[in-house]
């Protein structure tokens, strides 16, 4: 007994020199910046927040505290942030944690501290209905605090952060339930407010967890090509050294690697390979200017410089100088032919320049001596107001919100100007008609087209910057179901559902009378079972959606419906291909003859182990749902979603549904893993593109067929001058049927590029 003792308190002893050092690595930090020194009052909240979390270990088995004070670090080292941000870093879980109130915090820090804290607990706590989505409804939260106090969202970042580093002591489906809601939400919202290397972080990290195989190759295929790069960046620096010297600018270059995610996402989009990607190297040129009146003029002298040793590409000048980006950045890039016969960009910026493309808004701290915070500072107020306005207007769907949040999140932008020549910040490929629902909702909603530089244009014309727009209204002008098909901005699609919802309710009263008059006929009643019988047979997501296709005439009810509803099947085979396009495989006899019956899907009960994965074996492949939207085939990361009737459907990881899903319905995560045998055929389709030749489909064919034993089903082939593309449907039993295809077809002389397509 006593050696258990003797043990328990070695393990404690151990825990609280952790806890005293990782204390003191977050004090040296602070005092090493330049806000005001209040360490009482940090080493007060430190103090009050290790009594309360006392005794509490995290999923790692490290003392709960060394998650405040990593999330205090994180503020204060990454970020910048002083006193009042450190202290409610570290005082964060308090309140939602244990029984401390916000009061408490109030009367011993303060009520700033009080504010910033309640809004933290705000978001992460609340009770919401299982239908209801809680990421949704805890996103709108934050975005509702950050007009409080900008400093609320810079510290759930910092949250944020620190979880997706300890994220590996998490089960499977929780990971991905975390990585996927970070990508989606958290990623886009640190790139808005400028803090670049956290946003960079937060995607390798979710990369990593998402697709481990996937990263350790990238990784791996970084770390084999960086003698290349190392030699193309010296040889590359050396003239440009010699020219900054002689101009007497003190200065550093670095060299800047792109990431293994943005690598990744860039070989998805694109259909490229690794050695495809040829901006993977860029170079920052980042020098102190003399006087600070002038970084503007020095970086274009430096421009002017560098364009004397090598020749610029024309169409790749961007200049964010004289008009920063909405999230503060600032700096003139140019892409410059190498030596070696290489195109590499070079970011020009100043130091300050630097401090804020890397910390984005909390940089600003740097060059306050308080912690005074101006809200409606310049772009960021401007953004601040457009989330306000979403958040007045409320969507029914949470993922419609996720979304059109995201779309102002992502959004590179453009600079157009008013009639007036006032200049207005709007997102690239935006259109006239969102130009004029940014500048009002009566505006927009009764706009008949534009005049873009005194042309006259319709509603969908996309905008460029320096455009100069005139909007063009009529009063007999109303909202159209279609302009949200064009628009791209949050705010007009929006103002555009918002005016369309009112004008819908009417057509769906109409519905739901149609519906009750024709039930009644027909001696029925409207139930919620009746209703979801004619969701399902018209592919309804919900009873609304019904009532208003039937009120606009595009549903007209009869007799077949009365046979649904009272569970009549006629055998006309329409079932079997209802069902059957969640089947995305075959058996190796693929008997067209054979009768087909409906498979009994996998529903999931009250004592399912959501924490283990699901395996899925061909005999138990047809009793989960493969929705079409992206076509998973064995050997690819999937992962498990358990729809609104208990059944399980099986999604590619990085499928645009399966992030939504992510972000809006984390609990309902599962972890999916293949247990194939090469016993089933999938559906793959390559594109194939290159330069003709007599023989060549042959070689291809022969490679494919006669080498490889692979069923081709369809080859579609057109040539142009010379130049073929095309597409090859195959029957493959996994993935590394696919990439041998695929390295063996690298092989055919004239095949230029093969990318494999859902």
């Amino acid at each position: 007994m006593d050696e258990q003792n003797h043990q328990a308190t070695a393990e404690e002893l151990a825990g609280e020199k952790m806890v005293d050092e990782a204390f003191q690595r977050l004090l040296d930090s602070y005092l090493a910046s330049r806000h005001r020194k209040k360490v009482d009052l940090i080493t007060k909240a430190f103090n009050f927040a290790r009594q309360a979390h006392k005794g509490v270990k995290r999923l790692s088995g490290e003392p709960y505290i060394m998650h405040p004070i990593a999330v205090a670090q994180i503020a204060s080292e990454e970020m910048g942030l002083g006193s009042t941000s450190i202290c409610s870093a570290l005082l964060h879980d308090v309140v939602e944690d244990t029984d401390y109130t916000v009061e408490d915090i109030s009367n011993i820090f303060g009520p700033k501290i009080a504010q910033i804290v309640d809004g933290l607990t705000k978001i992460s706590g609340g009770i919401f209905g299982e239908q209801a989505s809680a990421q949704a409804e805890n996103f709108k939260k934050l975005l509702l605090t950050m007009s409080d106090d900008i400093r609320v969202i810079l510290i759930k970042i910092c949250d944020r952060l620190h979880n997706m580093r300890t994220l590996a002591s998490q089960p499977a489906n929780k990971q991905y339930k975390i990585a996927g809601e970070t990508l989606y939400i958290y990623a886009p919202l640190a790139n808005r407010l400028g803090l670049n290397k956290i946003k960079s972080e937060l995607e390798n990290l979710s990369f990593r967890f998402e697709h481990p195989e996937e990263y350790a190759r990238i990784e791996s295929q970084l770390a084999e090509t960086a003698g290349k790069r190392d030699e193309l960046f010296a040889n590359f620096i050396s003239p440009i050294e010699n020219a900054l010297n002689e101009m007497g600018l003190k200065h550093r270059i670095i060299k800047r690697v792109k990431t293994p995610y943005s690598i990744w996402n860039k070989m998805q989009t694109k259909h490229v390979t690794f050695d495809q990607i040829y901006d993977i190297l860029a170079v920052r040129v980042i020098f102190t200017p003399s006087q600070e009146a002038d970084e503007i003029n020095e970086c274009f002298d430096i421009y002017v410089a560098l364009t004397k040793i090598y020749k610029s590409h024309p169409d790749r000048l961007r200049e964010w100088l004289n008009h920063p980006k909405a999230n503060g950045y600032q700096a003139l890039h140019v892409t410059l032919m190498s030596g070696e016969g290489r195109w590499i960009e070079v970011q020009i910026r100043s130091e300050r320049m630097d401090e804020v493309a890397e910390q984005g808004f909390a940089a600003h701290w740097k060059y306050k001596e308080g912690e005074e915070i101006v809200e409606d500072e310049g772009e960021l107020g401007d953004w601040l107001s457009t989330i306000k306005e979403i958040l007045d207007d409320p969507q029914p769907d949470a993922m419609d919100f996720l979304d059109a949040i995201k779309l102002n999140l992502f959004a590179s932008e453009i600079f157009v100007f008013t009639p007036k020549g006032e200049i207005k910040t709007m997102p690239a490929g935006c259109t006239a008609l969102d130009f004029a629902f940014q500048i009002h909702t009566f505006l927009g909603s009764h706009c008949i087209g534009a005049k873009v530089n005194h042309k006259l244009v319709p509603l969908s014309h996309k905008l460029e910057s320096g455009d100069q727009v005139e909007i063009l209204t009529s009063n007999s002008q109303h909202v159209q179901p279609s302009w949200v098909n064009f628009v791209s901005t949050a705010k007009a699609k929006g103002k555009i559902q918002a005016i369309l919802r009112r004008d819908s309710r009417e057509t769906q009263k109409q519905g739901e009378k149609i519906l009750t008059d024709f039930l009644t006929r027909n001696d029925m009643e409207m139930t919620t079972s009746v209703l979801d019988k004619l969701c399902e047979m018209y592919e309804k997501p919900k009873h609304e959606d019904l009532f208003l296709a039937i009120g606009m005439k595009n549903i007209i009810l009869g007799e077949k419906d009365i046979d649904e509803i009272r569970g009549r099947k006629k055998d006309d085979g329409q079932k079997s291909k209802g069902w059957r396009r969640y089947v995305p495989f075959v058996s190796k006899k693929d008997n067209k003859d054979e009768k087909k019956t409906q498979p009994e899907f996998f529903t999931v009960d009250k004592d399912f182990n959501r924490k283990k994965p699901v395996y899925i074996n061909e005999n138990n492949i047809s009793h989960f749902i493969f929705p079409p939207c992206c076509h998973p085939i064995p050997g690819d990361d999937a992962l498990g979603f358990i729809d609104a009737r208990n059944r399980i459907e099986i999604h590619k990881r990085n499928c645009p549904v399966a992030s939504k899903l992510k972000s809006t319905y984390g609990k309902r995560i599962l972890d999916a893993k293949w247990d194939m045998h090469k016993e089933l055929y999938f559906d793959a389709t390559l594109e194939i593109r290159g330069i003709d030749r007599l023989g060549l489909l042959l070689e291809v064919t022969q490679i494919i067929s006669a080498q490889l034993n692979v069923n081709i089903r369809r080859i579609s082939i057109k040539c142009d001058e010379e130049i073929f593309d095309g597409t090859i449907e195959l029957r493959v039993h996994d993935r590394q049927d696919v990439s041998t295809i695929v390295e063996n077809l690298k092989k055919v002389e004239g095949l230029q590029e093969i990318n494999q397509i859902v």
